[in-house]
């Protein structure tokens, strides 16, 4: 299984950009595009259902070696035997998470500004996401953060940080350039006319930088 520390393009297969029934389908098309890590996020689908869309997943993503996530439902890991849990700032606490998935799991949280990362180091979160740097329709409470605190956050903060949140081929030399080393991309991927070239094109900025 890929090491965080290898990891650098996170993709989450959402699934109000896919329809469930080509799920696999497009986990194959990431996979292909060189992703390192994956994570399921359902948001308006029942805990019955994403369930069942993560156990269909994750024999593919095991093959690859690439773990997979499942967003805010720790029983979903513990059933599953899924590799991690990511959280948001308003879900349940670290501890409280590793407490419901009962084994040994990565834990990632999302944070909205260098003092929330910092917490979220010191909470005992294996990585963080970092944003929303760009206006994105999946985070439509929060105001975009921008670019200028992403070398802060790297040099005051000792985990792995996906900075997300807009992110498309487009904009993603400026956010390299102004000191982002992992990304998250979800609609930059998933909308793509051809899903597993944007990865690639993605993955080969990311390692040239």
């Amino acid at each position: 299984m890929k090491r965080l520390i290898d990891c650098y393009l996170y993709a989450i297969l959402d699934l109000s950009y896919v329809d469930i029934p080509d799920s696999n389908r497009v986990v194959e098309l990431l996979i292909n595009g060189g992703v390192d890590l994956i994570q399921l996020r359902g948001k308006n689908v029942n805990l019955e259902t994403l369930s069942r869309v993560a156990a269909d997943l994750h024999p593919i993503t095991s093959r690859a070696g690439l773990p997979l996530i499942i967003n805010d439902h720790p029983e979903i890991a513990a059933s599953v035997s899924l590799e991690g849990v990511h959280v948001g700032q308003d879900d349940l606490s670290i501890q409280e998470v590793r407490q419901k998935v009962d084994r040994a799991c990565l834990v990632g949280k999302s944070t909205h500004s260098v003092d929330q990362a910092l917490a979220a180091q010191v909470e005992g979160a294996d990585y963080i996401g970092f944003g929303p740097l760009f206006a994105t329709p999946t985070k439509p409470n929060y105001s975009p953060i921008g670019l200028d605190h992403i070398a802060e956050v790297h040099e005051k903060v000792q985990l792995p940080i996906f900075c997300i949140g807009g992110i498309k081929l487009d904009n993603l030399r400026d956010v390299i350039a102004a000191g982002a080393r992992r990304v998250v991309i979800v609609s930059g991927l998933l909308q793509a006319p051809r899903i597993t070239a944007a990865a690639q094109s993605a993955k080969q900025l990311l390692t040239a930088a």
